[in-house]
């Protein structure tokens, strides 16, 4: 958390705020991230103008010119947002100014986020297939079936090296709309179950992102709004409720150190 569609709206809500912007001041108030950021950071973005705003994976990426690209990872708790850090907001590690007053801050309490300037996505780590690209279809999932069998499917579709931008949250409201229970190896899978897991994954994050993302911590979208899709959730943290479709107890487990929820009744 932040994941794709929190992201993809925080890009949404501030393209129209930065494009064409020049970058005024860096301040950099806490380099410590989960990866310190880099000396020359502050000097690599001064005076460069902000082209546009992209998502890639859980990735910001402002492009900044010169085949460089300005790039912002959430962690677990981040906020990116235009404007003036309210003077009472604590843990702002990072204020930009641009030209015409404008700002950006970003906040990160748990210091799990990222922020460097970067040429190009193999500074960003390996990632695999956005699944709002034609490239994400059941056909892809069933090649990928063959090598990873034992695999549960939860795991596979959180797995930022074969799908990027899935996690916990929205891997569990996939499965649930899929009718797979998170626990299935992913070889047990028939292909008709991969393929509605093919056409569902997108389906829920579209729809997410329609929603404006779930604000369930700190999450907020680049203009500082919360999203409301938390409200929407049919299994994600909702163990011991009861199914808002069969009525039926959500189960929680732990997942690969995750909480996984499922409807013993609509998932098999």
């Amino acid at each position: 958390m932040p994941e794709l569609p929190e992201v993809e709206t925080v890009c949404r809500t501030l393209r129209p705020h930065v494009a064409g912007r020049r970058i005024e001041l860096v301040e950099v108030r806490e380099r410590r991230l989960r990866r310190p950021i880099a000396p020359d950071f502050e000097s690599r973005l001064l005076g460069r103008r902000i082209r546009g705003v992209r998502r890639r994976a859980k990735y910001v990426l402002l492009d900044v010119g010169a085949g460089e690209e300005w790039a912002v990872h959430l962690g677990m708790s981040g906020r990116f947002c235009v404007g003036a850090p309210p003077p009472t907001l604590t843990h702002v590690h990072v204020v930009v100014h641009l030209e015409g007053g404008g700002r950006l801050y970003y906040r990160d309490p748990r210091r799990f986020g990222l922020m460097l300037v970067t040429r190009g996505e193999a500074d960003l780590g390996e990632l695999g297939v956005e699944p709002l690209s034609p490239g994400f279809t059941g056909n892809l999932l069933w090649r990928l079936r063959r090598n990873h069998r034992r695999i549960t499917v939860k795991s596979l579709l959180m797995d930022s090296r074969k799908v990027v931008g899935v996690g916990n949250i929205y891997a569990n409201e996939a499965l649930f709309e899929a009718g797979v229970r998170p626990t299935r190896r992913f070889g047990r899978l028939t292909r008709r179950e991969v393929d509605r897991i093919a056409e569902v994954v997108p389906a829920v994050l579209l729809r997410a992102i329609e929603s404006g993302g779930s604000s369930l911590l700190d999450y907020r979208d680049g203009e500082g709004r919360s999203g409301s899709f938390q409200t929407r959730l049919h299994v994600y943290d909702r163990a011991g409720e009861p199914c808002r479709r069969c009525g039926a107890t959500i189960r929680g487990t732990v997942l690969s150190g995750r909480g996984s929820f499922h409807c013993p009744r609509c998932q098999a």
